[in-house]
């Protein structure tokens, strides 16, 4: 069914602005929802006060469906790999639509291990992988030096991952936000304050600084912010968290040589840390995983433990410029895996709780969000990924 079937138009309606679909969230998400339904022609808008920000401030790029992979994630693998898969179409389609570079790059990626615990759990992974039908080697640690010399001399072997690649998400953002503008989607820069409701049935929202935008459909794709939003009933609001990430942004002095060719990652001391190369001598390590709520502080123990973590794997690190620190959400869901599509509330769909795959997740989530906004039907390929999973009704979507 076309978004467009259901708004509400016509003299007398209490709105100041009337569109086909209204996107509560301007992040990466949010920005590839409103791009892909503008090129099917849905007249729509986003609501936020500074579209292009977000999680993607603080994302690291890692496109890691494979090295990422976790015990129990067999279904979200499936959806990563699908989503990895159309980067490089994506990528040039969206920077021949928005004029930008968006710093991709097919640099694959590197697990090591520093000891007898950290090897057994690559391996583990490395196990995991293979039953998986997943491209991965393994590589002994004299092999992972040769490859990456910067590495540390303790590192005792590791998983080469080619097909693992990077984009980086400021350009991203960046680049979703002028294609937005260039397909007509229109921009509110402020909040959604509440959904508005006629009858049983999301009608569009109420925005911070007064406005109000009646909508064919809205779609909820405000990061971990998604779970607050005055006006959803409280069954259907999305059972999204914060979960905070601590990232930092090194850099290697030009004119220079290549720091890291790829990224390089492992599980120190049992919390994990990666080290993203971009091209432009930017390295960024991350990244703290803190169950703090709204907390968005950088701390001196976080920094220290990333430095710390890196400095293992790669001693020649704290000769760099630290050139930034920053705290973001991420959002998070109870299984760490998206939700997608409408919700039991008529006129309400969701894009949120990607939790460390929003990135990874960009194109996919903008066809499935397009299809479901123009047809009405989630393509099967989102179904497992359905926000009805969380409540008690039947999940089957209507035929």
């Amino acid at each position: 069914m076309h978004a467009s079937s259901t708004m509400p138009e016509g003299p007398g309606t209490p709105s100041d602005t009337v569109c086909d679909v209204l996107v509560v969230g301007g992040g990466v998400i949010g920005l590839v929802t409103a791009w892909r339904a503008a090129q099917r022609g849905l007249r729509t808008v986003v609501a936020d006060p500074a579209p292009g920000g977000g999680a993607a401030l603080v994302a690291a790029g890692m496109l890691a469906a494979v090295t990422e992979l976790h015990h129990g994630e067999q279904r979200l693998l499936a959806l990563n790999l699908a989503s990895a898969r159309r980067y490089p179409a994506f990528t040039a389609e969206l920077e021949e639509a928005s004029g930008q570079d968006t710093g991709y790059r097919a640099c694959g990626t590197l697990a090591v291990a520093l000891d007898a615990d950290d090897r057994a759990h690559l391996r583990e992974l490395h196990a995991l992988q293979q039953r998986s039908g997943l491209d991965s080697q393994w590589l002994s640690g004299r092999e992972c030096r040769r490859l990456e010399p910067m590495l540390a001399p303790g590192v005792s072997g590791g998983l080469r991952v080619d097909g693992d690649h990077q984009t980086d998400p400021r350009r991203l953002a960046k680049a979703l936000l002028v294609a937005c503008e260039r397909a007509g989607v229109r921009f509110h820069r402020a909040e959604a304050a509440r959904i508005t409701l006629t009858g049983e049935r999301a009608t569009g929202a109420v925005l911070s600084d007064g406005t109000r935008v009646a909508a064919g459909a809205t779609v909820l794709a405000a990061g971990s912010h998604s779970g607050a939003l005055a006006g959803v009933p409280e069954h259907v609001l999305p059972p999204v968290r914060p979960v905070k990430g601590q990232i930092l942004r090194l850099r290697v002095p030009g004119p220079y040589a290549p720091f890291l060719s790829r990224t390089v990652r492992a599980v120190v001391r049992g919390g994990p840390v990666y080290l993203v190369p971009r091209e432009n001598g930017e390295l960024v390590v991350g990244a703290t995983t803190e169950e703090l709520g709204w907390d968005t502080t950088v701390t001196a123990g976080g920094v220290y433990e990333l430095l710390r973590d890196a400095h293992e794997l790669v001693p020649g690190i704290t000769e760099l410029p630290l050139v930034e620190t920053r705290a973001g959400l991420r959002p998070g869901s109870p299984d760490n895996a998206p939700l997608l599509g409408p919700t039991e509330l008529p006129g309400l769909l969701t894009a949120t709780g990607h939790h460390r795959n929003g990135i990874l997740l960009t194109p996919l989530t903008g066809e499935v969000m397009a299809e479901v906004l123009t047809t009405g039907r989630l393509p099967e390929t989102a179904l497992p990924f359905s926000p009805r999973r969380f409540s008690n009704a039947l999940q089957e979507l209507p035929a």
